[in-house]
């Protein structure tokens, strides 16, 4: 697949031994990193649907680190090589991967799990109380071409 413009992907490795199991995120020394603001968590229950947004001045990194997510992103950046162009991920338990989401690039996650999904983010930037980097959008847009329903092949 090709990736939308300054999208990138860390691939995650899962270490287990017989006391559980350690996985590396983020390292400042990462091809993905350029500066750390805060790290938070967000969920969705099975189903649900946390689209779209975007913001002017923050990158984002996210990983879903229980269940499963769809993750989508769509970029409508005039000038950029791929304009209009989307990309779908499907990340979590089964698939432990890092999206670097650029700034201005419109992103949003469904829970595919039989269970709550928990993402983590860790944007470039602290979240501004009195004055949110936050663009929002309706996840039905008719601005992004994009079907959040299940396909069945």
């Amino acid at each position: 697949m090709e990736l939308i413009e300054g999208v990138k992907i860390k691939f995650l490795k899962v270490i287990p031994d017989e006391r559980g199991r350690l996985m590396e995120i983020l390292r400042r020394d990462d091809e993905v990193f350029s500066e750390f603001g805060q790290l938070y968590l967000t969920t969705a229950y099975p189903g649900v649907i946390k689209a779209w947004h975007s913001h002017q001045f923050q990158d984002d990194n996210l990983v879903v680190i229980k269940g499963m997510a769809k993750i989508v992103l769509c970029d409508l950046r005039e000038k950029s090589s791929t304009y209009k162009k989307i990309n779908e991920f499907f990340a979590g338990e089964f698939n432990p991967i890092l999206i670097h989401i650029p700034r201005l690039v419109w992103h949003g996650f469904k829970c595919i799990s039989e269970q709550e999904c928990i993402v983590l983010n860790i944007p470039t930037n602290v979240y501004n109380y009195e004055n949110p980097d936050e663009l929002r959008l309706p996840f039905d847009t008719p601005k992004i071409s994009y079907n959040w329903e299940r396909r069945n092949y």
